[in-house]
């Protein structure tokens, strides 16, 4: 009698997951096909135990490419495992014996002092009697103390035991479970690598071989190999790349000493422009301006204090240095978003281009203030115009990533809709992209003024003006008062173009 079609055509299926786990795991396939239904069958946590998993460790995740589950394992086994060898082999005592040595060759010093001033009946034989003493109890405080550590050995040992054991355990339980995610991740994307390669076996055995074996000689032998604690350079290396950037730096120079100068009395038209605004122009005017703009901005309750902020500024005097860094600030912000905007509407719709430029950018970024300013010291000199490209540099990405992300957000529904209505690409850019896009336009012109202003203080090292110059001075002087005064001259600036550019929201 022929089995009926329903049972027939559950056998196809599980021949086919057969298959399917076969080809996954390459090895014991029937193991893991029990296992993976057991897991399935369960909405909770399946317990099971891979002995293979729990003997390897970190190298069978290795080899099944599990590494986020290998890694962690891989830093607790060799944890446990240096635990291991300071207990066995390790010389826990051996820092306090060094502190003893140190401190005796001192006592044998101060025994010298003492017995030449015995010899000359000096006044500070007393002095000298009483720091011996004192050497010598700790020296035998010490000694106790390096007693004490090396009988902790089998105890140290004895935890690291149980804790691979642990982690073993662990290693076990949760290898199944792991490898059936990623059964399950692979069906969907056969690109994921299935099976064992040699290539990845050989990488997962000799990755784990080698940190371990390090990490545990280093720890519980220190010293003994030179080569786990020194990286094995010379001096001519570091002097020979010193030398190659110099020269780099000295050709630039050279060559583009025509660019740096238009940049230069560009970035000082700007400047001068703003200053001539902010500082030659009466003070109730750019105050009455301010205010107004901050109410039409922002309402009458920013406005108001606004107003108070610049009171503050100034009846403490610090009126003529906060225009000059509101110049300073307006220059580089001004030039930031001049470029950044048209950058990032550029780098939207191409992705290779953006790919190109983000690594630039994050270079900005992440690089120390400090250590831009180098090369701009180099091209532009100091003073005003180099402390303005090195706020740019800092404070000129955030504009460039948001304007992309703005404009990458925007619903291709919307912008599909717009283009079958017979809408042109400037169209498109001005009526559609840029209106929906807006909000992380204008986050992006915030974020630049406000790390423009956080690099007021930097700027101040290389020739800026304004109130960077004050928290600088009150730093060297140890003026407190002064700077802290300053520091919120500062804050108020900030707060005032936070509001103006951000409106009511």
């Amino acid at each position: 009698m022929s089995k009926p079609a329903s049972y027939l055509q559950t056998d196809v299926v599980q021949e086919d997951n057969a298959k399917l786990v076969e080809e996954f795991v390459a090895t014991n396939p029937r193991y893991y096909e029990s296992q993976f239904n057991k897991i399935g069958s369960k909405s909770g946590f399946a317990l099971t135990f891979n002995m293979a998993a729990a003997v390897l460790g970190p190298i069978w995740f290795g080899m099944r490419n599990l590494w986020k589950w290998g890694l962690p394992f891989l830093l607790l086994e060799i944890f446990a495992l240096i635990q291991i060898a300071r207990g066995l082999f390790g010389n826990l005592g051996a820092e306090a014996l060094d502190r003893v040595s140190q401190i005796e060759g001192t006592l044998a010093f101060r025994k010298k002092q003492l017995a030449a001033a015995i010899e000359k009946n000096a006044d500070n034989v007393a002095v000298f009697e009483r720091t011996i003493t004192s050497l010598e109890k700790a020296i035998t405080d010490i000694q106790a103390e390096a007693v004490a550590a090396q009988a902790q050995a089998s105890n140290i040992a004895l935890a690291g035991v149980t804790m691979l054991l642990v982690v073993k355990l662990c290693e076990g339980m949760l290898a199944n479970s792991a490898l059936e995610k990623r059964y399950f991740h692979w069906l969907s994307n056969r690109l994921i690598p299935a099976g064992l390669n040699t290539s990845r076996t050989l990488i997962s055995a000799g990755f784990v071989l080698l940190v371990t074996l390090a990490s545990v000689i280093g720890y519980a032998l220190p010293g003994k190999f030179a080569v786990l604690t020194t990286f094995p350079t010379t001096n001519a290396i570091r002097l020979t790349a010193i030398d190659w950037v110099e020269r780099l730096f000295d050709v630039i120079t050279a060559k583009g000493d025509w660019l740096f100068t238009i940049i230069t009395r560009g970035i000082r038209w700007v400047l001068d422009s703003l200053e001539l605004i902010f500082v030659g122009t009466p003070w109730i005017v750019v105050a009455s301006f301010i205010i107004l703009l901050t109410a039409l901005s922002a309402g009458k309750r920013a406005a108001i204090y606004a107003g108070a902020f610049l009171a503050y500024m100034g009846f403490l005097g610090f009126w003529e240095k906060a225009m000059t860094t509101l110049a300073l600030l307006g220059t580089a912000a001004c030039l930031s978003i001049i470029i950044g905007i048209p950058l990032g509407l550029f780098c939207a719709r191409r992705p290779r281009l953006y790919g190109f430029i983000r690594p630039i950018m994050d270079f900005m970024q992440t690089m120390p203030a400090f250590v831009f300013m180098i090369p701009v010291i180099a091209f532009f000199g100091t003073g005003k115009p180099a402390a303005v490209v090195t706020t740019m540099i800092f404070g000129g990405t955030p504009v460039v990533r948001l304007t992309v992300l703005g404009l990458r957000g925007v619903p291709e529904s919307i912008r599909e809709a717009a283009i079958a209505y017979g809408a042109s690409k400037w169209y498109l850019l001005r009526k559609v992209d840029l209106p929906l896009a807006a909000p992380s336009i204008l986050a992006g012109i915030n974020q630049t003024i406000m790390l423009s202003l956080a690099m007021v203080v930097v700027a101040s090292l290389i020739g800026a003006k304004g109130l960077g110059e004050d928290v600088l001075e009150a730093l060297q002087y140890a003026s407190v008062g002064q700077g802290i005064l300053a520091g919120f001259a500062i804050l108020f600036c900030a707060m005032i173009l936070d509001r103006v550019v951000q409106g009511k929201t």
